[in-house]
């Protein structure tokens, strides 16, 4: 095994005082790709295409606050969230990085963008949603079945929610793992990240966005109908579409293979953009 194969897993304390659970692998002039996860997963969710990222990538799985082995603060907007994604870039001295993010951490990616892009080359949205608080069926969800939790989590309460973002059969330990991540997360967090969601803080600036775009969709998706997709193709200029036949909500856990490649592509077409954009600058440099 090759160093840039080896995963290490530690805790990073960031100048707010909030404290991320971080996953780190490949060479640190590598690439920068940071995987943010969605609402009560963790850095464990993308286990299951973790290793297929290509080796010289600087591959970074971060669990957000209040999830996985993170610290629990009291707020968890998608500005909070995204602010301590820009306080770990700054304090890991990450080079503008491309932001993969699932479901709520596509919400995130979206916020870090809009208020740093200085940070962000390009985005990848799996399962992304252009906004949250017209989705009459979440806000359901949360006024009933969160509102009601106690710790410790049910485990059918959590159990049911991850089934929900699957549209097929899926490997059984996989789902226990990520069962088990659901229940570590406490009962005020669910409701305060699903407050958060609600909120919709980051669809009014995604019209200043014009770093490259990648979205990745199932098309039995139960969360994002294809309504979502078409209007965040409409407000991202440089936004493209990739739909998964048969998947569900869930994209990087049914298809991670196919995830990993299509990214794989395309961070390899933003770096070949990026240098012919700065070949031409050079061109018509003056002397």
């Amino acid at each position: 095994m090759t160093p840039s194969e080896f995963t290490i897993v530690r805790t990073v304390q960031l100048r707010n005082g909030v404290q991320l659970e971080v996953a780190e692998r490949g060479p640190h002039d590598g690439v920068p790709v940071l995987l943010l996860h969605g609402i009560t997963d963790s850095r464990l969710s993308y286990e299951p295409m973790w290793h297929r990222l290509p080796q010289q990538w600087h591959s970074i799985a971060v669990s957000l606050r209040g999830h996985g082995e993170s610290s629990r603060p009291q707020q968890y907007t998608m500005p909070d969230m995204a602010g301590d994604i820009a306080l770990l870039a700054e304090t890991l001295q990450l080079e503008p990085m491309v932001v993969v993010g699932h479901s709520m951490g596509a919400a995130v990616a979206m916020q870090l963008a809009i208020d740093r892009p200085d940070l962000v080359r390009a985005l990848v949205g799996i399962g992304a949603f252009a906004s949250f608080g017209d989705k009459s069926e979440l806000r359901g969800y949360r006024d009933t079945e969160v509102e009601a939790l106690r710790d410790p989590i049910p485990d059918r309460v959590a159990r049911e929610f991850q089934v929900s973002t699957l549209a097929g059969p899926f490997d059984a330990a996989l789902l226990e793992m990520m069962v088990r991540e659901s229940r570590k997360v406490p009962s005020r967090v669910w409701r305060a990240a699903f407050d958060g969601l609600l909120a919709d803080s980051f669809c009014a600036g995604l019209p200043t966005l014009t770093m490259p775009v990648l979205l990745l969709w199932g098309n039995a998706d139960a969360f994002v109908p294809r309504a979502d997709c078409d209007t965040l193709r409409g407000v991202l200029p440089a936004a493209q579409l990739l739909v998964y036949d048969q998947t569900g909500h869930a994209v990087h856990w049914e298809q991670p293979a196919r995830v990993a490649d299509d990214l794989r592509r395309f961070v390899a077409a933003t770096e070949t953009r990026g240098s012919a954009n700065a070949a031409a600058a050079g061109a018509c440099s003056p002397l």
